[in-house]
């Protein structure tokens, strides 16, 4: 038996009403995801525990089994674990974005998409000038990157993510708390470094957006979690793009598979991650397989992108896997879901509960028409912890055997 988890992050919305009062989700043609519902068991679960953020984070803690308000410590050391960077006992680490400041207003959460190679001279500018025995920058991917502070007063601080405050004022939206004062410094700090940079000319010239300053957000400690392996005897990997989902992965015992082309954006490579997902079952048990795209649409207010990146998701990835369950006439077990909602017209997370499916052969199909916010009512389940889904899939697929 292999299990499959697929997650298209935030492809949940609300209906757009100048787009006929229809769901991205509605307005795709997604019939690999449609039959997961049509032929599995189906409905809504809760990734986000009332009174937690709406975010990738703690919303993936729900995917993966492990319940976060008694496991989540916060983002940052997720993607410190995806880098390598070890965490000392008094050590914070805080997701560290590369954005875009104009004329005193958040103007880009993501610096205009940045590219790594581009961030990375910027990240080691800052390390050589801001970096001591109590603060270090590590480099990322694109505009996702590190920033560790020695003293746990650090975790007192609340810190807004930039994605849900774009286009307000900064002066506005700085990090609050006890010992904010250092990170505030940080940031004004980056700005006047950053902004005359050679990689923010060569990117004004052109027309893009210039990653001129620093934004930290999603501290916390290193969390301590059961593995895979632990809780349920199998072996998993996972595939993804994304820092923090990489390091929740190896947190929880999994392989990360490195795909080349994978790129947490529009263009990333639906069929490599098809492949290398299919190639990692061949001695594992389970994959979780994890694209950012129909996030990234959200953000953005892109529809067409976000139809787009779930079509792509269905046909390259979904229909990937439906083909090899024929082609080696083996039994696979499905569960897919995305993490939470990313509505266009919002633009940033909700905790709204999310559509589901699991389907393996033997299930009895329980009602749902399709995969979107309103065809899995038919289904059984209603605001399901999400965190018991993995219990549910692994555990009722053993009965079934």
């Amino acid at each position: 038996m292999k299990y499959v988890i697929l997650v298209p992050d935030g492809a949940a919305d609300y209906p757009v009403e100048a787009r006929g009062g229809q769901t991205p989700l509605e307005a795709a043609h997604i019939p690999n995801m449609d039959f997961l519902v049509k032929e599995g068991i189906s409905g809504t679960a809760l990734t986000v525990p009332d009174g937690m953020a709406a975010g990738s984070d703690v919303a993936n803690y729900s995917i993966l089994g492990y319940d976060p308000l008694k496991y989540y410590t916060g983002r940052g050391p997720l993607e410190a674990v995806s880098l390598g960077v070890s965490l000392e006992s008094d050590e914070v680490a805080f997701r560290c974005n590369l954005v875009t400041e104009d004329d005193g207003f958040l103007q880009d959460y993501s610096a205009g998409h940045i590219t790594s190679q581009e961030a990375r001279q910027l990240l080691d500018l800052l390390q050589e000038k801001l970096g001591d025995e109590y603060t270090t920058f590590h480099p990322g991917i694109g505009y996702r990157h590190l920033l560790v502070l020695r003293g746990l007063k650090f975790l007192e601080d609340r810190c807004i993510p930039p994605h849900d405050v774009v286009g307000r004022k900064i002066q506005e939206i700085l990090p609050h708390g006890p010992n904010a004062h250092r990170l505030t410094a940080l940031m004004r700090i980056s700005s006047r470094l950053l902004s005359g940079h050679a990689v923010n000319e060569w990117r004004r010239e052109r027309g893009l957006r210039p990653a001129n300053m620093i934004w930290p957000w999603g501290q916390g400690r290193l969390p301590e979690l059961p593995t895979i392996s632990e809780r349920y005897g199998i072996e998993g990997t996972i595939i993804t793009a994304v820092d923090l989902i990489k390091g929740l992965g190896m947190l929880a015992g999994m392989e990360v598979v490195d795909v080349p082309g994978a790129t947490a954006y529009y263009d990333t490579d639906y069929n490599a991650k098809a492949r290398y997902a299919l190639e990692s079952l061949r001695d594992k048990d389970l994959v979780y397989v994890h694209v950012e795209a129909p996030d990234e649409a959200g953000h953005e207010g892109n529809w067409e992108a976000k139809v787009e990146a779930l079509e792509s998701f269905d046909a390259k990835i979904v229909g990937a896997f439906l083909d090899e369950t024929v082609r080696v006439n083996e039994d696979f077990a499905f569960l897919l879901m995305p993490d939470h909602f990313t509505p266009i017209d919002i633009r940033t997370h909700v905790p709204d509960p999310v559509p589901f499916a699991i389907y393996y052969p033997q299930v009895v199909p329980d009602g749902g028409r399709s995969f979107s916010e309103k065809g899995v009512a038919g289904g059984t389940y209603s605001r399901f912890p999400a965190w018991q889904l993995m219990d549910l899939l692994i555990e009722q697929r053993k009965t079934a055997l």
